[in-house]
């Protein structure tokens, strides 16, 4: 099979289990190659002893094991639920509609009346090792993709980020099509996206991405919506668009701010009736997607100014999601230096064994502006240039040795540090102030700024007395 082999250099693993000994002699000697070893074995009971100790790719079974007075059907149904990573080809002298119907309902790769042509069978095992192969690469990037998520632990341990991640966990495992996440750039807006996928239904399923900011305008419809052979100039061949390609799986639409007015309105009809149709065609598609978007825009002043539609708003942001900027959870940045220093020391090979408590101390007063992003992007530039064994102050760049200098304190500081500790209301109503005062008296942008109701923020404000216009 080596001259066959569409794989260069993998090895694999097949076992003929068959009670005559010439068949198991025959297809021994046909499909053994450098590549490719070969085991034997005449009892259903054997194979699966043989299973338990040698790991094995494919397994090609006779259906009537006569000696050992086995089924093959049987042998495959244990095998299905002992070892589903292994591929099942049966063969059987005694072809039956019934046993083919019943064998492909238990995963059985393929169903072969015997006499086998040799020719054909090294063709087939070619592609359901194929088939094999793609199946692993798949497993291998969905669990890289599941442990760079776990392992970007950018989240960290804060009582915020906490309480994020349990909603975001709550929220993927509800049937709600449409998410919006909202975030500075660099906050992990991506990030959430991705746990979200895989913590939900559809984790099985394709993770797509459109960054609506990086696709020119007048390619985007195509990108998302696909395109039949002549629609345009250059269509030469028909494509699947970004939508298809998510069908049963998720849809990350990343800086939606930036999408045109043009393409809102036929995704709004997307979501509204899960169907649309490829550019030059008359036929809708329908699809089962979940929609999660993302934006560091405030969308409703997009939608103010007639920069994003209305409609579209309110449809994308039925659960709405706010990750807050690193400077509101500084508490974390210990725990994400230390990580960030982990995974570049092991890839660059630096030397950096601890940073200094002044140089710490530094890194958590700094604002970052560009949150968890520039944090590790400074971590990465120290491992490089830094020959180690520690940090020090004189280490970080000037931006940062300045930082305490360089922003002046929020109105949420001056209150925590005044002379005396303010009762909580008093917090509670400066905060409330401050939030109205931002989205010009817009009870509803408030109301999602501070993380309550609408009713909850109504109450509120008539509990403290503040002046408020009720037109918005």
């Amino acid at each position: 099979m080596s001259d066959e082999k569409t794989h260069e250099g993998l090895e694999y693993t097949l076992l003929v289990v068959d009670d005559e000994e010439a068949i198991r002699i025959t297809l021994g000697e046909a499909l053994r190659d450098e590549r490719t070893t070969v085991l034997v074995e005449g009892s259903g009971r054997g194979a699966l002893e043989i299973l338990e100790r040698e790991p094995v790719d494919l397994v090609l079974l006779d259906q009537n094991l006569k000696e050992s007075g086995e089924n093959g059907i049987d042998v495959l149904r244990e095998i299905r639920r002992r070892h589903p990573e292994v591929l099942v080809i049966i063969m059987t002298a005694y072809g039956r509609i019934e046993s083919a119907v019943e064998a492909t309902k238990l995963g059985c790769y393929q169903y072969l009346t015997k006499p086998l042509a040799i020719p054909q069978l090294r063709l087939l095992i070619q592609s359901a090792l194929a088939t094999l192969d793609l199946r692993k690469e798949v497993e291998f990037l969905r669990s890289q993709q599941q442990k760079d998520l776990d392992g970007e632990q950018l989240f960290g341990n804060s009582v915020k980020m906490s309480d994020l991640l349990e909603n975001v966990r709550k929220i993927a495992r509800t049937g709600t099509t449409t998410i919006l996440i909202r975030g500075e750039t660099g906050s992990g807006k991506d990030l959430i996206a991705r746990l979200i996928h895989y913590s939900s239904a559809a984790s099985h399923g394709p993770f797509v991405v459109l960054n609506c900011s990086a696709v020119p305008e007048n390619l985007i419809e195509s990108e998302l919506f696909g395109h039949e052979q002549g629609a345009f100039t250059d269509a030469r061949r028909a494509k699947r668009g970004l939508l298809e390609m998510a069908d049963r799986g998720t849809l990350f639409l990343d800086e939606i701010g930036e999408m045109p007015l043009s393409l809102q309105a036929k995704l709004l009809r997307v979501l509204e009736t899960k169907s649309f149709r490829r550019l030059g065609s008359t036929s809708d598609i329908k699809v089962h997607v979940r929609f999660v978007a993302a934006t560091n825009k405030d969308l409703f002043q997009e939608v103010e100014a007639r920069r994003f539609r209305e409609d579209l708003y309110y449809r994308l942001s039925v659960i709405p999601i706010y990750v807050p900027p690193l400077r509101e959870r500084r508490e974390d940045i210990p725990l994400l230096v230390k990580y960030f220093l982990d995974r570049y020391n092991q890839e660059l090979g630096g030397k950096i064994q601890s940073i200094s408590d002044k140089a710490m101390e530094l890194l958590a007063n700094y604002r970052w502006p560009g949150n968890v992003r520039e944090l590790r992007n400074q971590i990465e530039r120290l491992v490089l240039m830094h020959p180690g064994p520690e940090v020090m102050p004189s280490d970080l760049q000037p931006h940062i040795l300045n930082a305490n200098s360089a922003y002046p304190a929020q109105e949420a500081e001056i209150i925590i540090r005044a002379e005396r500790v303010l009762p909580l209301d008093e917090v509670e109503k400066a905060g409330i102030r401050d939030a109205l005062a931002k989205v010009k008296g817009n009870k509803t942008r408030a109301a999602e700024l501070l993380g309550i109701s609408r009713q909850t923020l109504r109450t509120k404000v008539k509990e403290y007395g503040l002046a408020v216009d009720d037109d918005e």
